[in-house]
């Protein structure tokens, strides 16, 4: 948008000459690291054997994990729910056992092992994968090249409106507001896997970066006297 008011008699730079825009920057950049949610889920009628069969097949998930070089501060436990599992029968609620889940977040900066952190886990028991995301470390520096562009793209759009209502744009902007940022990390879903198969090979792709500001530029009018 733009407020064009009419200057004073003597042309003189008048202070609701403003050309007001906003500007959009984005990026799309590769990501550089991973993260992954491994599940081990276990279903039995009786909760301590439940809950000692899960600890032992969890700490042979991590143990493989290590055996791939994931160290111990790249693996931590994201979720642990014990819960109650019901059948339904004309109505009625019938017991049938607890269902214990231990969810692991593993941070992968190798995106080359991704694929292989999935496999090897459900070869040691996981069972349910979840929040397969990529992001990048220095998402600090991308958005600062994404907050150029949205200022270039800003000014360009008061060039042009300045061009078009045939005044003499100042190209220092006399406010700039950060309005937005975001980066949006590529996930993949949540898969329930069976043990045995192997999973496809993930695709990183690439991470947006965006940024937008708002604007304002002041303008000034040719103004001549009649004679």
């Amino acid at each position: 948008m733009y407020n064009y008011l009419p200057p004073n008699r003597d042309g003189v730079h008048h202070k609701g000459h403003l050309i007001k825009v906003t500007g959009e920057g984005e990026l799309a950049v590769p990501p550089d690291t991973a993260s992954v949610n491994l599940g081990v889920i276990t279903e039995t009628r009786q909760l301590i054997a439940a809950q000692q069969q899960n600890s032992v097949e969890t700490t042979k998930v991590i143990n493989a994990l290590h055996a791939l070089g994931i160290p111990q501060n790249q693996i931590q436990t994201f979720d642990y729910r014990i819960e109650s599992d019901y059948d339904y029968d004309q109505g009625k609620q019938i017991f049938r056992g607890y269902k214990i889940t231990h969810l692991l977040q593993v941070k992968i900066e190798d995106l080359s092992m991704v694929g292989t952190v999935v496999d090897t886990g459900v070869q040691n028991g996981v069972n349910y994968v979840s929040n397969i995301q990529f992001t990048a470390k220095n998402r600090d520096s991308y958005y600062q090249q994404a907050l150029v562009l949205a200022l270039t793209n800003a000014k360009e759009k008061a060039k042009t409106i300045a061009s078009t209502i045939n005044v003499t744009l100042i190209p220092t902007p006399s406010l700039v507001i950060e309005s937005g940022s975001m980066v949006e990390p590529l996930f993949h879903q949540a898969v329930p896997l069976v043990k045995g198969v192997s999973t496809t090979q993930f695709e990183p792709g690439q991470i947006k970066v965006k940024a937008s500001i708002s604007t304002e530029f002041h303008y000034q009018v040719s103004y001549q006297k009649p004679l």
